[in-house]
Formats: C-alpha cells, sequence, structure tokens
C-alpha cells in the first residue's frame, strides 16, 4: 500500500467556467488555468503521481505545451489512470476537499464523484469530496481563489 498526497490551487478569473471533477457549476468567475483549470481533477492527479513516486502533474502534462491548452483534465486523468493500469496497481480510494468561498458545492459532489470513479475505474463508494470555505481569509476567502486537496491510497 501507497499513499499520495496532492494539492492545487488556481485563480478564479471572470469569463471561465468553474469545473471541479469535470462538472461545470455555474458561477460568476471560473478557475484560471493552461487546460480548463479543474483544480479538483489537478490535485487528484498530483496525489496519483505522488503514490506511484513519479513527480507531479506538470513533469507529464506540462503547463505550457500546446496539446494541454483548453483540455479538459478529466482526459488528463484519464491519461493518468493508464500509468496506473501499466504498474499493475489499483486504487483503494480517494479523499478530497475543495476550498472555496462561493458558490456551495454539496448538491454537485454527487455527480463529481461519480466522474472521478468512472475516470479512475473504481467504486463512487471508494471517493469523498468535501466543500470547505476558508471563513473570508486569504486570497480563497475573499473569492479571488479556489483549491484542491487529495489523498490517495493504492495497491
Amino acid at each position: 500500500m501507497r499513499v499520495g498526497f496532492g494539492y492545487d490551487i488556481h485563480r478564479l478569473k471572470k469569463g471561465r467556467n468553474l469545473v471541479l471533477a469535470g462538472v461545470t457549476i455555474p458561477h460568476t468567475h471560473g478557475e484560471s488555468g493552461h487546460s480548463d483549470g479543474d483544480v479538483l481533477i489537478h490535485a487528484v492527479i498530483d496525489a496519483i503521481f505522488g503514490a506511484l513516486s513519479e513527480g507531479d502533474i506538470g513533469t507529464h502534462f506540462p503547463p505550457g505545451d500546446p496539446d494541454y491548452k483548453g483540455i479538459s483534465s478529466r482526459i488528463l486523468l484519464r491519461k493518468t489512470k493508464n500509468l496506473l493500469d501499466e504498474k499493475n496497481v489499483k486504487i483503494i480510494n480517494i479523499d478530497c476537499t475543495v476550498v472555496l468561498e462561493k458558490p456551495k458545492i454539496a448538491t454537485y459532489t454527487g455527480q463529481m464523484r461519480e466522474n472521478l470513479a468512472q475516470d479512475l475505474f473504481v467504486d463512487h463508494k471508494a471517493v469523498s469530496i468535501k466543500g470547505k470555505t476558508k471563513e473570508g481569509c486569504g486570497e480563497v476567502g475573499h473569492g479571488k481563489a479556489v483549491e484542491a486537496f487529495a489523498v490517495v491510497l493504492i495497491q
């Protein structure tokens, strides 16, 4: 068994979609990023690479690479799953926390869990997603950014 930890943060920008685990959530601002900016999937990918001792998301999917401009992070997650398969490793469970002042994500976490489970070929019961706020503190608390944390257990 091995554990990996992932983290990501993106500034929020007007005119972009707010995408978390492949779910577009209605909001005035979305993640700024080279890809779709899906901070939650990026944290999960980093957790997986960490558990595998395979570097980080930027190593495998460089942010300046034109092939990844605007790409859905779900595609990157599926590519990451291929690496797990190559190494004959399976995911036991994933635990995630999204930190975002607004909007509240509770009504979307079910679909977010399903998307991660589908892309990683695990039961949705093996995926946990929680939403938290920063209680008005810092960049995230002032609505200027969103961050995500993820822990994955592999075998």
